[in-house]
């Protein structure tokens, strides 16, 4: 399975970053709800637009998923072992090059969206010791069979909100699969190396995808 097509059903929001804090991020289920709501009303919304410059996506994805994600924690745990050889600086410049890449992926991937209905699992308790949960999604679409996703949020202990970190598709990790992809080159060739591969890679234009 290719890592976009998981990423389908990304953590979003509302269309403008003012309007991100009426989330209540407290609630892992509330939350998915609420912001999954949200992005498939606004993709409806600019379908047209999308259509004339897929770019707008990027725009999209800053706006409404990236208060929902914590990037640096997803990158550290991409970095895995090898974050210990490195300094603070190239961890800060990783964790953007990082986050520009998610940034242009989920924008690739919402390139993909023709109003499949999604189906978010009922919530459940949230045990109070816990600062790790997966909530899972279905995709249904009538041309192909269903895709679960699972959804791994953590707690923020100082704020009480969830987050998204990792995405689990049909039970492939996106964070292992880009560890074990990035784990050989970060040991050969240095965390700078990589680091310049994701801007590459983050830089490539946004294009509509032929079925």
């Amino acid at each position: 399975m290719k890592f976009i097509r998981g990423l389908m059903l990304c953590l979003v929001a509302v269309p403008m970053l003012a309007q991100a804090a009426t989330v209540d991020q407290t609630n892992p289920y509330k939350m998915m709800d609420k912001v999954s709501a949200h992005l498939f009303g606004t993709l409806k919304a600019e379908q047209k637009k999308i259509q004339a410059n897929p770019e707008e996506l990027r725009v999209i994805v800053k706006q409404e998923l990236l208060p929902y994600i914590n990037a640096r924690y997803a990158a550290y745990k991409v970095l895995g072992a090898n974050l210990r050889n490195t300094t603070a600086e190239q961890r800060d410049a990783f964790t953007a090059a990082f986050t520009d890449y998610l940034v242009a992926s989920y924008a690739q991937v919402l390139t993909q969206y023709t109003d499949q209905k999604i189906e978010l699992e009922s919530p459940k308790p949230v045990p109070a010791d816990r600062s790790i949960i997966s909530v899972r999604v279905d995709i249904i679409d009538p041309q192909r069979p269903p895709i679960r996703l699972d959804f791994k949020l953590r707690l923020n202990k100082k704020t009480k909100e969830w987050q998204g970190f990792d995405m689990v598709a049909e039970g492939v990790s996106m964070l292992s699969t880009k560890q074990s992809e990035w784990s050989g080159q970060l040991r050969t060739k240095g965390i700078d190396a990589v680091t310049q591969s994701l801007r590459d890679l983050a830089a490539k234009p946004i294009h509509i995808e032929k079925n």
